[in-house]
């Protein structure tokens, strides 16, 4: 592995580090030199010397929540609580990359929970949101997939999960309509019931801050 930190990296405090596998990097660098020569560029020219290797670190970190167990990020910050009415957290940010494509698509995520026992460390959910889109996905796929980790590892009364995001596979080509959003839903247990999964959809619509 790779570690990357340079002076580049540091703002304001904050050291940026990243581990890289640089054999991975090495590999994709090749690829996308040759890449660069089909469609036509000369990668020697001064602006693309280093892209190969820009592009192949980009993918690396783009992907690497192959390398994470979201399961296990959740197990690591359980407790053990009497709270049984819902946890929400709403608008979780989401970079996600397009399987059909590997286009991007982005937006947000709200995902709640009704405890059965154990709550889990908010910032835990968050994590595994990240460790899903952080694949080639398709959002329908990263909604179900967040829903049943919480589901099987918590055991919660239930689960709900609401993704709403923007495409740029239908906005940069296809269809090309650059405005629209897509939106998925997935709920679980004591969501089935209309009253708690209306309150779940009017907390995650409402500005209470």
């Amino acid at each position: 592995m790779l570690l990357e930190m340079t002076d580049e990296n540091k703002m304001d405090g904050y050291e940026k580090i990243v581990f890289y596998n640089q054999e991975i990097i090495d590999r994709l660098s090749f690829h996308y030199h040759e890449i660069l020569k089909l469609i036509g560029e000369n990668p020697e020219r001064d602006g693309l010397l280093k892209t190969p290797e820009r592009v192949a670190k980009a993918m690396q970190f783009l992907t690497h929540g192959y390398d994470l167990d979201p399961a296990e990020i959740l197990r690591s910050a359980m407790f053990k609580e009497d709270y049984k009415q819902m946890v929400l957290v709403k608008d979780i940010e989401i970079y996600s990359m397009c399987e059909h494509h590997m286009i991007p698509f982005f937006g947000k995520a709200h995902v709640a929970y009704i405890p059965n026992e154990y709550i889990v460390g908010l910032s835990k959910i968050p994590r595994i949101v990240d460790a899903f889109a952080r694949r080639l996905q398709v959002q329908e796929r990263l909604t179900t997939e967040i829903k049943d980790c919480i589901h099987k590892t918590l055991k919660p009364l239930g689960v709900a999960v609401v993704i709403e995001a923007q495409h740029m596979c239908m906005s940069m080509r296809g269809i090309q309509k650059q405005n629209s959003v897509t939106i998925t839903s997935d709920f679980t247990g004591a969501f089935a019931n209309e009253k708690i999964r209306a309150e779940f959809i009017h907390l995650i619509g409402s500005k209470l801050h």
